[in-house]
């Protein structure tokens, strides 16, 4: 017999014993002047009861208005939300449910899979034992009410062991059939299956309006981080970074764009691993550790809205997964979320801050004064021409003086550059400012901000030095920044390229 032959005899048996439907033959005859024998080939049958229409409006295609389902997870009933136009497809909702976000595509398979479900085949006519299909004890029961007041009842039942199907079987009859397992699936899921995870819209067609300010507030840190939309941003003159934001509390500072996104606009499409309990009550926001929250998290938008999210603390949920109960204030759901999607319940200051000391831009400095180990340069800074400013300007739109002589502009360019690449360590908020004379200091004046700046550089220990602004201590720095700064003074009004790395 030729191997195509025996293919297909193989694969018919196969599908026979798959399908449960019988088989036939057929004789095919070989062509005129063919020396190739007549072999009969077994073809696979539909099998019994295959493609049969189980539920349906009394033998007709109907809309359903109602479905009550009952499971091992409890019961729910799915109701249409109003009478669709003639070419439009109902919109389900679950009833007691609509004040919270609700996955309605997924709940509208409550209603459209069940109706007119066809059987792939029979597994049992008038069964006298329907236990061993798992349909005395089904895994849901499921009652359709369609709009012409006519109802069905069926039974979800076990999945059958070659996981291609499941049992199924309408009320009023013995018959077993299988249909398809994608079919039935939705049938076992609890109410939490059916609510969105996203806690707030993520805006992804681009309209997330404008945070205006963000305020973390958590009972490990002992002043809250509030940053604060800066207009001044706009302005491509303005200084600072590119950062649209700025630090306000526990410091002014500007922020580091990348590492203070996620802080900003995080809650925005934000989701839950899971649901922790739906219609909450006093006592759940209690027990969950949010009436007094280790974490809380103010948005506020230009469009108006206000957003408080409530966070406890983290624990490590079965899994192995450390998460924490969360919620918007004025809610009435719980959700777990996964810490890494909460960067609030971690985040410090300086994490978020940019390490850069000095963010003026350098052609709005009026003057400077930078001293240390008995060198000391006075800077003044001018227009060329104050009554005509370029908007891009360069270092020959500005004459300079240094110590009252006339300096190259673009020398002092070069210098100041160097300063303002000058990084922070860490945050040294609340630190005392020390006894006696600083290593170094730079002071300037801003014609933008109409402010005057003074950074002190005092040694704090072998290592680093304290940085301290405007009479206050602000930051740490490495010690070998301030060796650098110094030599650099020295070489001002010298021919030596300024020194970049420390």
């Amino acid at each position: 017999m030729k191997k195509q032959a025996k293919g297909i005899i193989a694969l018919s048996a196969l599908l026979v014993a798959l399908l449960g439907g019988g088989y036939a033959y057929t004789k095919f005859a070989p062509g005129e002047g063919s020396e190739i024998p007549a072999e009969p080939t077994l073809l696979a049958t539909v099998p019994d009861g295959s493609g049969t229409v189980l539920v349906s409006d009394n033998g007709q295609v109907g809309t359903v208005k109602k479905v009550h389902v009952i499971n091992s997870e409890g019961e729910m009933t799915v109701v249409m939300k109003n009478s669709p136009a003639e070419d439009e497809d109902p919109v389900y909702t679950l009833e007691g449910y609509t004040d919270l976000k609700l996955k309605e595509l997924m709940i509208s398979t409550l209603a459209n899979n069940g109706n007119g479900i066809e059987a792939q085949n029979v597994v049992a006519r008038d069964c006298g034992d329907i236990s061993k299909y798992g349909l005395d004890k089904p895994e849901a029961t499921v009652e359709m009410t369609y709009e012409s007041g006519n109802k069905v009842k069926f039974y979800v039942g076990d999945t059958a062991p070659t996981n291609d199907g499941v049992y199924f079987m309408v009320d009023g009859t013995k018959d077993v059939y299988m249909v398809p397992t994608s079919k039935v699936l939705n049938y076992s899921n609890s109410v939490k299956d059916f609510v969105d995870t996203t806690i707030l819209d993520d805006y992804s067609d681009g309209s997330q309006p404008r945070v205006e300010s963000l305020r973390v507030a958590r009972t490990d840190m002992d002043s809250d981080i509030l940053v604060e939309y800066d207009v001044k941003s706009e302005d491509a003159h303005s200084g600072g970074t590119s950062s649209s934001h700025k630090m306000v509390l526990p410091t002014e500072s500007y922020l580091n764009v990348e590492l203070s996104s996620k802080v900003i606009t995080g809650m925005f499409g934000l989701t839950a691993s899971d649901l922790y309990v739906l219609h909450c009550t006093d006592a759940d926001i209690k027990e969950a550790g949010l009436s007094e929250p280790f974490c809380r998290v103010d948005m506020e938008c230009e469009d108006g809205d206000k957003y408080t999210l409530l966070l406890s603390e983290v624990f490590t949920n079965n899994s192995g997964t450390k998460c924490c109960y969360g919620m918007l204030e004025g809610g009435n759901t719980i959700y777990i979320i996964p810490s890494d999607r909460a960067p609030w319940l971690t985040v410090q200051p300086i994490d978020i801050a940019t390490r850069m000391l000095i963010n003026a831009y350098v052609w709005n400095i009026t003057d400077m004064t930078v001293s240390g180990s008995g060198e000391k340069a006075e800077f003044v800074i001018k227009p060329a021409d104050s009554d005509n400013k370029p908007d891009n300007p360069s270092s020959s739109d500005f004459s300079v003086t240094l110590n009252g002589k006339v300096f190259d502009s673009e020398r002092y360019r070069k210098f100041y550059s160097f300063l303002a690449g000058t990084n922070a360590e860490e945050f040294a908020l609340g630190v005392p400012v020390p006894d006696g004379e600083p290593n170094a200091v730079i002071k300037y004046s801003d014609s933008y901000t109409g402010k005057t700046m003074t950074y002190e550089f005092y040694e704090d220990s072998v290592m680093r030095s304290l940085i301290v602004v405007n009479g206050e201590s602000k930051y740490y720095c490495t010690k070998s920044y301030v060796s650098v700064l110094l030599d650099n003074i020295r070489r001002i009004d010298t021919d030596e390229d300024f020194v970049t790395r420390w």
